[in-house]
């Protein structure tokens, strides 16, 4: 078995959990590769017994790798996602990070996540995202995001006016600081801090969300996620950015948009006793509530 890792360099209380994860591969003759500017930081934090091996990008990854372990946060996660694209290696989210709704395993159950990856005792939730299409390439082949799509202002003074369409219909002109375009993965994220629901992943929808509309009576609304998203932006100084996930671009308001779901899937691994429903009730604090 091969397992790849890619991470975020960790606060040093987590240095410990992470020398125990490689000693306990390295024990099980699991083959280590590791991604290279990640790989830097553990050889100043951690030791190996054998030299290590990297990668550096999808194609370097792709080949004979069985599965990846994400070390950090959702951000690292979602960054481990250009990696991975469309080769069906699933991914395990190990949380170094703060809140962690994808990346749910903690660093005290990296011993009983590798044993039950080892029995094959796991879950694979399959997830999926959006693609986005420009006339003039903004993001070149990594034009896809796992939590959303979002539209923003580049000056911090003016709003930016989007019209949207969907599936070639008129739906609405937003006035806002900028519009979220999220998966249901995604609605945890950008989409909820502005007021989006939670969607259930595999619900197969879309969220459009306004951030802070100018008007109050525009709300989110969930679409199907076989539609073509259209947006067309307009800004004062005619720049707007758009983010995939963490990855910003600038745009003019020449550029059209164009948002759909992408033709892939990215697999997570989850342990049997793991569910959506029991992250958000553990990460959003419900059922706090005792009263009888």
């Amino acid at each position: 078995m091969t397992i790849a890792i890619f991470g975020s360099p960790y606060p040093n209380q987590f240095t410990k959990y992470i020398q125990h994860l490689i000693k306990k591969l390295e024990n099980e003759h699991i083959k280590i590769i590791v991604e290279e500017e990640f790989n830097l930081f553990l050889q100043d934090n951690i030791r190996f017994t054998n030299k290590t091996e990297t990668f550096n990008s999808y194609e370097t990854l792709k080949e004979n790798t069985d599965l990846l372990f994400s070390i950090g946060g959702d951000g690292t996660l979602l960054r481990t996602v250009t990696y991975v694209r469309g080769s069906n290696i699933p991914i395990m989210g190990i949380n170094t990070g703060r809140l962690g709704f994808i990346s749910s395993i903690s660093a005290g159950q990296i011993d009983d996540a590798i044993n039950d990856i080892l029995k094959k005792n796991y879950k694979i939730s399959e997830r999926a995202l959006l693609e986005l299409n420009t006339t003039n390439r903004l993001f070149k082949n990594k034009n896809f995001a796992l939590n959303e799509v979002a539209i923003s202002k580049k000056d911090t003074s003016s709003m930016v006016r989007i019209d949207a369409y969907v599936d070639d219909e008129f739906l609405n002109t937003y006035w806002a600081d900028g519009l979220v375009v999220s998966t249901p993965t995604g609605s945890t994220g950008y989409s909820l801090s502005c007021g989006g629901p939670i969607i259930m992943p595999g619900t197969n929808n879309i969220i459009i969300t306004p951030n802070a509309p100018h008007n109050l009576n525009v709300r989110p609304i969930v679409i199907n996620d076989q539609s073509t998203i259209k947006l067309k932006v307009e800004d004062r100084d005619q720049l707007a950015l758009v983010s995939l996930d963490s990855r910003s671009r600038t745009f003019d308001s020449d550029t059209e948009l164009i948002i759909k779901k992408a033709d892939f899937k990215i697999r997570l691994i989850q342990p049997q006793n793991n569910s959506f429903a029991s992250t958000i009730r553990n990460k959003l604090m419900w059922g706090l509530d005792k009263r009888t």
